[in-house]
């Protein structure tokens, strides 16, 4: 059954204020996870000249049923593309850029090295610059996450994206897993800032989340994004609850109380949404 969305989502796109950026990212034939997932704050941050760089390709492994990316068989990854994103990265002025891929099972690192290629190119240009990796979970690879820790980036991110009962909309994907990335992260560099989200109306229990964000911590995560799901189109996972403001709040409060160090909590929070205010 569909569920009408409150009036505290009805946030419009801005078509106008994307073409600059736009423009940029066509100019070096780039995708950004902006675009390929519909994110709805993408107006926003386009103004702002903020974008989320979508490496690898633009066709993911899985099959999550709530995710927007296409799935399917991917290109072979492209050498030159981490020099194309420092470029749009200078262009663009920014002093915060994140980066992260759809997942790809069919490479042996799972395209590790190209995350950590994009850093040293990115770094290259303006070594100021903070650079922030969303990262999929490499099959639970260790030398994958080596290379990860090792890359020069500021902060590492998994996202978790849902509670353990609900893993099953997560095709190929695994709860425990996830959770071992982010120890295997913490154990492999003690001082790394480490970042994960949750995506809240998907059916799950407040008692779930808070073990969620129980688990998380255990693990070494310190930041985090909780934000309302919000169905893609009819053929994917359908809305099963609109998180009040009120329970981001409660989430909020209640993630600072354990020990996160940030924590966004919003009906519009995304993970890479103003990631710049994290650190």
């Amino acid at each position: 059954m569909h569920i009408k969305k409150p009036f505290w989502l009805q946030k419009k796109l801005n078509l106008s204020v994307q073409s600059e950026v736009l423009k940029i990212i066509r100019n070096y034939n780039l995708h950004t996870v902006c675009s390929e997932a519909r994110c709805p704050n993408i107006s926003e941050c386009f103004a702002r000249k903020n974008a989320t760089f979508l490496i690898l390709g633009d066709v993911c492994t899985r099959n999550c049923s709530f995710c927007n990316v296409k799935k399917g068989k991917p290109s072979t990854p492209d050498e030159n593309e981490p020099i194309r994103i420092a470029g749009a990265v200078d262009l663009m002025g920014l002093s915060h850029v994140v980066i992260t891929s759809p997942t790809r099972d069919d490479l042996p690192d799972g395209g590790a090295i190209f995350f950590k290629r994009t850093v040293e190119e990115i770094k290259k240009r303006k070594s100021s610059v903070i650079v922030e990796l969303l990262i999929p979970d490499f099959a639970g690879n260790e030398r994958s996450l080596e290379t990860i820790v090792f890359s020069g980036a500021d902060i590492v991110g998994h996202n978790i994206e849902t509670v353990k009962r609900l893993y099953f909309l997560r095709k190929g994907a695994d709860y425990k897993r996830s959770i071992s990335v982010i120890r295997k992260l913490r154990e492999l560099s003690p001082s790394l800032k480490i970042k994960s989200a949750l995506m809240l109306g998907l059916g799950e229990e407040k008692e779930e989340v808070e073990e969620t964000l129980i688990d998380l911590l255990d693990a070494g995560c310190r930041y985090l994004t909780l934000g309302q799901y919000l169905q893609p189109s009819l053929s994917h996972f359908p809305v099963k609850e609109y998180i009040v403001p009120s329970d981001f709040e409660y989430y909020k409060k209640k993630a600072f109380s354990i020990g996160f160090i940030y924590v966004e909590s919003s009906p519009y929070a995304r993970s890479s949404y103003k990631a710049g205010n994290y650190l």
